[in-house]
């Protein structure tokens, strides 16, 4: 009967080969290009030039981050290609709170608040709920359009420096 045990650390052969390989690295590098007619080296010093870091030298470098000009947000409403009604930040352009959403057909569409009653899992507070209510179920028409909606929910949330 033969018990196998399992060890901590490498195995001994494991061990040995690694310091054959590692004893003729030179020979095997020799082999390698002399078999690939030097393409081996080619190979190797293409993945180190790789792996440099770029130099910017005479280089143009344009940084395509959105640019924060202060750390106070600058809140705009938005309303999204999928009839997301947020609230979001103009110099990052990150959504600060989602108001909620215009659902419905073509023919009858309508703003539908950010509440647990319409489906929401993440819910306006109490205050933004209140200012903006009358507007939940308004309906999306010729009188109402997209940014007029917009505009309203602007005048409604955000403080004017007029």
């Amino acid at each position: 009967m033969d018990i196998f045990s399992k060890r901590d650390g490498p195995r001994l052969e494991d061990v040995k080969a690694k310091r054959l390989l590692a004893e003729n690295a030179g020979t095997i590098r020799k082999l390698a290009d002399q078999i690939s007619n030097g393409g081996f080296s080619k190979m190797r010093a293409e993945q180190a030039r790789r792996r440099e870091e770029p130099k910017p030298d005479g280089l143009m470098i344009h940084d395509l981050k959105a640019r924060v000009s202060n750390d106070a947000p600058e809140p705009y409403v938005k309303i999204s290609l999928n009839n997301r009604v947020v609230l979001v930040d103009k110099s990052t352009g990150r959504q600060l709170q989602m108001l909620g959403e215009i659902r419905g057909t073509v023919l009858s569409r309508r703003f539908v608040l950010a509440t647990k009653d319409n489906g929401f899992f993440s819910p306006l507070d109490e205050e933004v709920q209140a200012v903006i209510a009358h507007l939940d179920g308004a309906e999306i028409s010729g009188d109402l359009t997209e940014s007029a909606l917009a505009e309203m929910l602007e005048h409604l949330l955000l403080p004017r420096g007029d």
